[in-house]
Protein backbone atom coordinates (compact mmCIF):
# COMPACT_ATOMS: atom_id res chain seq x y z
CA UNK A 1 0.00 0.00 0.00
CA UNK A 2 2.84 2.41 0.82
CA UNK A 3 4.54 1.70 -2.48
CA UNK A 4 1.35 2.20 -4.50
CA UNK A 5 0.58 5.47 -2.70
CA UNK A 6 4.13 6.69 -3.30
CA UNK A 7 3.99 5.90 -7.01
CA UNK A 8 0.59 7.58 -7.34
CA UNK A 9 1.86 10.76 -5.67
CA UNK A 10 5.03 10.88 -7.78
CA UNK A 11 3.04 10.66 -11.01
CA UNK A 12 0.53 13.18 -9.65
CA UNK A 13 3.30 15.69 -8.96
CA UNK A 14 5.03 15.16 -12.30
CA UNK A 15 1.71 15.38 -14.14
CA UNK A 16 0.76 18.61 -12.36
CA UNK A 17 4.09 20.20 -13.25
CA UNK A 18 3.83 19.05 -16.87
CA UNK A 19 0.43 20.62 -17.51
CA UNK A 20 0.66 23.61 -15.15
CA UNK A 21 2.04 26.05 -17.72
CA UNK A 22 -0.99 25.93 -20.04
CA UNK A 23 -3.41 27.96 -17.88
CA UNK A 24 -0.55 30.23 -16.79
CA UNK A 25 0.60 31.21 -20.30
CA UNK A 26 -1.40 34.49 -20.37
CA UNK A 27 0.03 35.51 -16.97
CA UNK A 28 3.63 34.56 -17.80
CA UNK A 29 3.39 36.07 -21.27
CA UNK A 30 2.48 39.42 -19.74
CA UNK A 31 5.10 39.04 -17.01
CA UNK A 32 7.95 38.41 -19.45
CA UNK A 33 6.57 40.48 -22.35
CA UNK A 34 7.01 37.70 -24.92
CA UNK A 35 5.00 37.33 -28.14
CA UNK A 36 2.40 34.59 -28.47
CA UNK A 37 4.46 32.73 -31.06
CA UNK A 38 7.27 32.19 -28.53
CA UNK A 39 5.24 31.69 -25.36
CA UNK A 40 4.62 28.00 -26.08
CA UNK A 41 8.29 27.29 -25.39
CA UNK A 42 7.64 27.70 -21.66
CA UNK A 43 5.79 24.41 -22.00
CA UNK A 44 7.87 23.02 -24.86
CA UNK A 45 11.22 23.40 -23.11
CA UNK A 46 10.05 21.05 -20.33
CA UNK A 47 8.85 18.38 -22.74
CA UNK A 48 11.95 18.80 -24.91
CA UNK A 49 14.17 17.87 -21.98
CA UNK A 50 11.88 14.99 -21.04
CA UNK A 51 11.76 13.70 -24.63
CA UNK A 52 15.50 13.69 -25.28
CA UNK A 53 16.58 12.28 -21.94
CA UNK A 54 13.85 9.63 -21.72
CA UNK A 55 15.65 7.81 -24.53
CA UNK A 56 18.78 7.75 -22.38
CA UNK A 57 17.26 7.34 -18.92
CA UNK A 58 15.23 4.21 -19.64
CA UNK A 59 17.93 1.84 -20.94
CA UNK A 60 20.60 3.46 -18.73
CA UNK A 61 18.61 2.80 -15.55
CA UNK A 62 18.44 -0.90 -16.44
CA UNK A 63 22.11 -1.13 -15.43
CA UNK A 64 21.86 0.98 -12.23
CA UNK A 65 20.11 0.87 -8.87
CA UNK A 66 16.61 2.14 -9.73
CA UNK A 67 16.14 3.60 -6.26
CA UNK A 68 19.16 5.88 -6.68
CA UNK A 69 18.04 6.92 -10.16
CA UNK A 70 14.56 7.80 -8.86
CA UNK A 71 15.94 9.74 -5.90
CA UNK A 72 18.30 11.78 -8.07
CA UNK A 73 15.48 12.44 -10.53
CA UNK A 74 13.08 13.58 -7.80
CA UNK A 75 15.69 15.84 -6.18
CA UNK A 76 16.54 17.46 -9.50
CA UNK A 77 12.84 17.81 -10.29
CA UNK A 78 12.12 19.48 -6.93
CA UNK A 79 14.97 21.98 -7.17
CA UNK A 80 14.51 22.93 -10.84
CA UNK A 81 10.74 23.36 -10.45
CA UNK A 82 11.21 25.58 -7.39
CA UNK A 83 13.73 27.67 -9.34
CA UNK A 84 11.00 28.40 -11.91
CA UNK A 85 9.38 30.49 -9.19
CA UNK A 86 12.31 32.91 -9.19
CA UNK A 87 12.91 33.00 -12.96
CA UNK A 88 13.72 36.62 -13.79
CA UNK A 89 13.03 36.43 -17.52
CA UNK A 90 11.62 34.24 -20.28
CA UNK A 91 14.87 32.45 -21.14
CA UNK A 92 15.61 31.67 -17.49
CA UNK A 93 12.14 30.19 -17.15
CA UNK A 94 12.75 28.04 -20.24
CA UNK A 95 16.09 26.86 -18.80
CA UNK A 96 14.58 25.82 -15.47
CA UNK A 97 11.67 24.14 -17.26
CA UNK A 98 14.18 22.24 -19.41
CA UNK A 99 16.01 21.03 -16.29
CA UNK A 100 12.71 19.99 -14.69
CA UNK A 101 11.84 17.96 -17.79
CA UNK A 102 15.24 16.26 -17.78
CA UNK A 103 14.81 15.34 -14.12
CA UNK A 104 11.29 14.00 -14.74
CA UNK A 105 12.67 11.83 -17.55
CA UNK A 106 14.82 10.02 -14.98
CA UNK A 107 12.18 9.81 -12.23
CA UNK A 108 8.97 8.84 -14.05
CA UNK A 109 10.16 5.68 -15.90
CA UNK A 110 11.37 4.26 -12.59
CA UNK A 111 7.80 4.22 -11.34
CA UNK A 112 6.68 1.79 -14.05
CA UNK A 113 9.84 -0.29 -13.75
CA UNK A 114 9.64 -0.40 -9.94
CA UNK A 115 6.07 -1.70 -10.06
CA UNK A 116 7.22 -4.59 -12.26
CA UNK A 117 10.22 -5.23 -9.99
CA UNK A 118 8.76 -4.92 -6.49
CA UNK A 119 5.13 -6.04 -6.62
CA UNK A 120 3.73 -9.56 -7.03
CA UNK A 121 1.99 -10.42 -10.30
CA UNK A 122 -1.53 -10.18 -8.85
CA UNK A 123 -0.93 -6.57 -7.73
CA UNK A 124 0.94 -5.18 -10.72
CA UNK A 125 -2.12 -4.40 -12.84
CA UNK A 126 -3.87 -2.46 -10.10
CA UNK A 127 -0.69 -0.56 -9.22
CA UNK A 128 -0.11 0.38 -12.88
CA UNK A 129 -3.69 1.64 -13.10
CA UNK A 130 -3.35 3.73 -9.94
CA UNK A 131 -0.04 5.21 -11.11
CA UNK A 132 -1.63 6.19 -14.43
CA UNK A 133 -4.57 7.61 -12.46
CA UNK A 134 -2.07 9.93 -10.78
CA UNK A 135 -1.57 11.65 -14.14
CA UNK A 136 -5.32 11.93 -14.73
CA UNK A 137 -5.98 13.25 -11.22
CA UNK A 138 -3.20 15.81 -11.69
CA UNK A 139 -5.17 17.27 -14.59
CA UNK A 140 -8.44 17.17 -12.66
CA UNK A 141 -7.22 18.70 -9.41
CA UNK A 142 -3.47 19.42 -9.41
CA UNK A 143 -3.52 21.90 -12.29
CA UNK A 144 -6.63 23.77 -11.05
CA UNK A 145 -5.13 24.08 -7.56
CA UNK A 146 -1.94 25.39 -9.14
CA UNK A 147 -3.97 27.91 -11.13
CA UNK A 148 -5.74 29.10 -7.99
CA UNK A 149 -2.38 29.54 -6.28
CA UNK A 150 -1.10 31.43 -9.32
CA UNK A 151 -4.03 33.83 -9.00
CA UNK A 152 -2.54 34.95 -5.67
CA UNK A 153 1.06 34.98 -6.93
CA UNK A 154 2.41 33.39 -10.10
CA UNK A 155 5.40 31.78 -8.36
CA UNK A 156 3.44 29.94 -5.64
CA UNK A 157 2.59 26.78 -7.65
CA UNK A 158 6.26 26.26 -8.55
CA UNK A 159 7.34 26.61 -4.92
CA UNK A 160 4.55 24.25 -3.77
CA UNK A 161 5.42 21.54 -6.32
CA UNK A 162 9.11 21.85 -5.49
CA UNK A 163 8.54 21.52 -1.74
CA UNK A 164 6.13 18.59 -2.05
CA UNK A 165 8.45 16.80 -4.48
CA UNK A 166 11.28 17.17 -2.01
CA UNK A 167 9.09 15.50 0.62
CA UNK A 168 8.34 12.69 -1.82
CA UNK A 169 12.06 12.19 -2.37
CA UNK A 170 12.47 11.80 1.39
CA UNK A 171 9.60 9.31 1.52
CA UNK A 172 11.09 7.34 -1.38
CA UNK A 173 14.44 7.17 0.45
CA UNK A 174 12.82 5.41 3.42
CA UNK A 175 10.12 3.36 1.66
CA UNK A 176 11.83 2.02 -1.46
CA UNK A 177 14.24 -0.90 -1.20
CA UNK A 178 17.39 -1.02 -3.26
CA UNK A 179 16.74 -2.23 -6.81
CA UNK A 180 20.14 -3.16 -8.19
CA UNK A 181 20.38 -4.56 -11.73
CA UNK A 182 20.27 -8.27 -12.28
CA UNK A 183 23.59 -10.01 -12.75
CA UNK A 184 22.78 -10.73 -16.40
CA UNK A 185 21.78 -7.15 -17.19
CA UNK A 186 23.50 -5.84 -20.29
CA UNK A 187 25.66 -2.82 -19.59
CA UNK A 188 27.86 -2.25 -22.60
CA UNK A 189 27.38 0.82 -24.79
CA UNK A 190 26.87 -1.35 -27.82
CA UNK A 191 24.09 -3.34 -26.14
CA UNK A 192 22.60 -0.10 -24.76
CA UNK A 193 21.94 1.32 -28.24
CA UNK A 194 21.17 -2.06 -29.80
CA UNK A 195 18.02 -2.23 -27.68
CA UNK A 196 16.49 0.26 -30.09
CA UNK A 197 17.47 -1.67 -33.21
CA UNK A 198 14.40 -3.97 -33.30
CA UNK A 199 12.08 -0.96 -33.10
CA UNK A 200 13.96 1.04 -35.72
CA UNK A 201 14.08 -1.93 -38.06
CA UNK A 202 10.39 -2.81 -37.86
CA UNK A 203 7.92 -1.09 -40.17
CA UNK A 204 5.06 -1.93 -37.79
CA UNK A 205 6.91 -0.43 -34.84
CA UNK A 206 7.75 2.72 -36.78
CA UNK A 207 4.12 3.01 -37.85
CA UNK A 208 2.88 2.50 -34.29
CA UNK A 209 5.12 5.18 -32.85
CA UNK A 210 4.34 7.60 -35.70
CA UNK A 211 0.60 7.18 -35.09
CA UNK A 212 1.21 7.65 -31.35
CA UNK A 213 3.24 10.80 -32.08
CA UNK A 214 0.49 12.27 -34.26
CA UNK A 215 -2.21 11.65 -31.66
CA UNK A 216 -0.18 13.40 -28.97
CA UNK A 217 0.79 16.14 -31.42
CA UNK A 218 -2.85 16.93 -32.12
CA UNK A 219 -4.08 16.75 -28.54
CA UNK A 220 -1.19 18.70 -27.01
CA UNK A 221 -1.18 21.44 -29.65
CA UNK A 222 -4.78 22.24 -28.71
CA UNK A 223 -4.07 21.86 -24.99
CA UNK A 224 -1.03 24.17 -24.97
CA UNK A 225 -3.05 27.26 -25.88
CA UNK A 226 -6.29 26.35 -24.15
CA UNK A 227 -5.51 28.87 -21.41
CA UNK A 228 -4.65 31.63 -23.88
CA UNK A 229 -7.81 30.99 -25.90
CA UNK A 230 -10.03 30.84 -22.78
CA UNK A 231 -8.65 34.16 -21.56
CA UNK A 232 -9.24 35.89 -24.89
CA UNK A 233 -12.51 34.23 -25.94
CA UNK A 234 -14.31 34.14 -22.60
CA UNK A 235 -12.34 36.84 -20.69
CA UNK A 236 -11.41 34.48 -17.85
CA UNK A 237 -8.74 35.10 -15.18
CA UNK A 238 -6.13 32.45 -14.46
CA UNK A 239 -8.03 30.88 -11.53
CA UNK A 240 -11.16 30.34 -13.66
CA UNK A 241 -9.07 29.01 -16.54
CA UNK A 242 -7.85 26.36 -14.13
CA UNK A 243 -11.46 25.30 -13.57
CA UNK A 244 -11.76 24.00 -17.12
CA UNK A 245 -8.88 21.66 -16.32
CA UNK A 246 -11.20 19.89 -13.89
CA UNK A 247 -13.40 18.87 -16.83
CA UNK A 248 -10.34 17.65 -18.73
CA UNK A 249 -8.97 15.66 -15.84
CA UNK A 250 -12.27 14.13 -14.76
CA UNK A 251 -12.97 13.14 -18.36
CA UNK A 252 -9.52 11.57 -18.69
CA UNK A 253 -9.89 9.76 -15.37
CA UNK A 254 -13.36 8.47 -16.27
CA UNK A 255 -12.13 7.27 -19.65
CA UNK A 256 -9.14 5.48 -18.12
CA UNK A 257 -11.39 3.76 -15.57
CA UNK A 258 -13.64 2.28 -18.27
CA UNK A 259 -10.85 1.60 -20.75
CA UNK A 260 -10.36 -1.96 -19.51
CA UNK A 261 -14.06 -2.71 -19.97
CA UNK A 262 -14.08 -1.21 -23.48
CA UNK A 263 -10.95 -3.16 -24.42
CA UNK A 264 -12.65 -6.38 -23.35
CA UNK A 265 -15.65 -5.60 -25.58
CA UNK A 266 -13.91 -4.25 -28.69
CA UNK A 267 -10.72 -4.98 -30.57
CA UNK A 268 -8.10 -2.22 -30.87
CA UNK A 269 -8.99 -1.67 -34.52
CA UNK A 270 -12.65 -1.07 -33.65
CA UNK A 271 -11.73 1.30 -30.84
CA UNK A 272 -9.52 3.33 -33.17
CA UNK A 273 -12.18 3.35 -35.90
CA UNK A 274 -14.78 4.70 -33.46
CA UNK A 275 -12.67 7.03 -31.34
CA UNK A 276 -10.42 8.87 -33.79
CA UNK A 277 -13.17 10.27 -36.07
CA UNK A 278 -15.02 11.57 -32.99
CA UNK A 279 -11.85 13.31 -31.84
CA UNK A 280 -11.38 14.85 -35.29
CA UNK A 281 -14.88 16.34 -35.12
CA UNK A 282 -14.42 17.49 -31.53
CA UNK A 283 -11.17 19.37 -32.10
CA UNK A 284 -12.42 20.99 -35.32
CA UNK A 285 -15.62 22.19 -33.60
CA UNK A 286 -14.07 23.25 -30.28
CA UNK A 287 -12.83 26.76 -31.26
CA UNK A 288 -16.29 27.71 -32.53
CA UNK A 289 -18.26 26.89 -29.38
CA UNK A 290 -20.18 29.87 -27.99
CA UNK A 291 -19.65 29.54 -24.24
CA UNK A 292 -17.19 28.49 -21.57
CA UNK A 293 -19.55 25.74 -20.40
CA UNK A 294 -19.94 24.34 -23.90
CA UNK A 295 -16.14 24.28 -24.30
CA UNK A 296 -15.80 22.55 -20.92
CA UNK A 297 -18.30 19.85 -21.87
CA UNK A 298 -16.57 19.33 -25.22
CA UNK A 299 -13.19 18.97 -23.52
CA UNK A 300 -14.68 16.50 -21.06
CA UNK A 301 -15.90 14.39 -23.99
CA UNK A 302 -12.56 14.68 -25.83
CA UNK A 303 -10.49 13.63 -22.83
CA UNK A 304 -12.93 10.86 -21.95
CA UNK A 305 -12.26 9.36 -25.39
CA UNK A 306 -8.51 9.94 -25.03
CA UNK A 307 -8.64 8.23 -21.63
CA UNK A 308 -9.93 5.11 -23.40
CA UNK A 309 -7.62 5.42 -26.39
CA UNK A 310 -4.23 5.99 -24.73
CA UNK A 311 -4.12 2.86 -22.52
CA UNK A 312 -5.14 0.77 -25.54
CA UNK A 313 -2.35 2.23 -27.68
CA UNK A 314 0.17 1.70 -24.88
CA UNK A 315 -0.93 -1.92 -24.75
CA UNK A 316 -0.36 -2.21 -28.51
CA UNK A 317 3.11 -0.66 -28.17
CA UNK A 318 4.12 -2.96 -25.32
CA UNK A 319 2.90 -5.99 -27.26
CA UNK A 320 5.37 -5.25 -30.06
CA UNK A 321 8.00 -7.16 -28.11
CA UNK A 322 7.54 -8.23 -24.45
CA UNK A 323 11.32 -8.49 -23.99
CA UNK A 324 11.76 -4.80 -24.87
CA UNK A 325 9.10 -3.27 -22.63
CA UNK A 326 11.53 -1.00 -20.79
CA UNK A 327 12.91 0.39 -24.02
CA UNK A 328 9.42 0.65 -25.52
CA UNK A 329 8.17 2.56 -22.47
CA UNK A 330 11.10 4.97 -22.70
CA UNK A 331 10.52 5.44 -26.43
CA UNK A 332 6.81 6.05 -25.84
CA UNK A 333 7.61 8.65 -23.18
CA UNK A 334 10.08 10.36 -25.50
CA UNK A 335 7.57 10.26 -28.36
CA UNK A 336 4.86 11.82 -26.20
CA UNK A 337 7.10 14.61 -24.96
CA UNK A 338 8.53 15.25 -28.43
CA UNK A 339 4.97 15.62 -29.73
CA UNK A 340 4.17 18.04 -26.90
CA UNK A 341 7.26 20.12 -27.69
CA UNK A 342 6.49 20.32 -31.41
CA UNK A 343 2.79 20.83 -30.75
CA UNK A 344 3.30 23.74 -28.35
CA UNK A 345 5.69 25.43 -30.77
CA UNK A 346 3.48 24.98 -33.85
CA UNK A 347 0.35 25.95 -31.93
CA UNK A 348 2.02 29.22 -30.92
CA UNK A 349 2.81 30.04 -34.54
CA UNK A 350 -0.69 29.07 -35.70
CA UNK A 351 -2.39 30.98 -32.91
CA UNK A 352 -0.31 34.09 -33.56
CA UNK A 353 -1.30 33.97 -37.23
CA UNK A 354 -4.64 35.03 -38.62
CA UNK A 355 -6.31 31.69 -37.84
CA UNK A 356 -6.12 31.91 -34.04
CA UNK A 357 -7.41 28.91 -32.07
CA UNK A 358 -9.53 27.81 -35.06
CA UNK A 359 -6.30 27.09 -36.95
CA UNK A 360 -5.00 25.12 -33.96
CA UNK A 361 -8.21 23.06 -33.79
CA UNK A 362 -8.04 22.31 -37.51
CA UNK A 363 -4.38 21.30 -37.17
CA UNK A 364 -5.31 18.91 -34.34
CA UNK A 365 -8.08 17.36 -36.43
CA UNK A 366 -5.62 16.83 -39.32
CA UNK A 367 -3.14 15.11 -36.96
CA UNK A 368 -5.83 12.65 -35.88
CA UNK A 369 -6.84 12.08 -39.52
CA UNK A 370 -3.22 11.24 -40.37
CA UNK A 371 -2.98 8.84 -37.42
CA UNK A 372 -6.17 7.12 -38.58
CA UNK A 373 -4.66 6.73 -42.05
CA UNK A 374 -1.55 5.09 -40.57
CA UNK A 375 -3.64 2.75 -38.44
CA UNK A 376 -5.71 1.80 -41.48
CA UNK A 377 -2.95 1.26 -44.03
CA UNK A 378 -0.33 -0.48 -41.88
CA UNK A 379 -0.23 -3.54 -39.68
CA UNK A 380 0.12 -1.47 -36.51
CA UNK A 381 -2.74 -3.29 -34.78
CA UNK A 382 -1.56 -6.76 -35.81
CA UNK A 383 -0.42 -9.06 -33.02
CA UNK A 384 2.84 -10.40 -34.40
CA UNK A 385 5.76 -9.48 -32.12
CA UNK A 386 8.73 -7.48 -33.32
CA UNK A 387 11.78 -9.80 -33.27
CA UNK A 388 14.66 -8.92 -30.97
CA UNK A 389 18.19 -8.54 -32.31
Amino acid sequence: MKLTALFFLIMFMIGTDTFLISPMIPTLQDLYSVPTGMSGWMMGSYTLGAAVFALIAGPLSDGLDRKKVMLLGLLGFAVSTALCGIAADFWMMCLFRLLAGISAAFAAPQVWASIQTLLPAEKKGKAMGLAYAGLAVSQAFGVPIGSWLAAARWSLPFFAIGALSLLLAGAAFFILPSMKPQSNAVSSRQAFWRRYAPLLGSGRARGAFLAYFLIHLGSNAAFAFLGKWSAERFHLPVDQIGTIMIFLGVGNLAGSLVSGYVNNLWTPSRIVAAAVPLLMIGYAALPHLPSFMAASVMYFAIFFILGILFPMIMGVLNSLNPSLRGTISSTATATMNAATTVGASLAGLLYAGSGGYAAVGLFSACCFAASLLIFGTSRVLAKEPVPQV
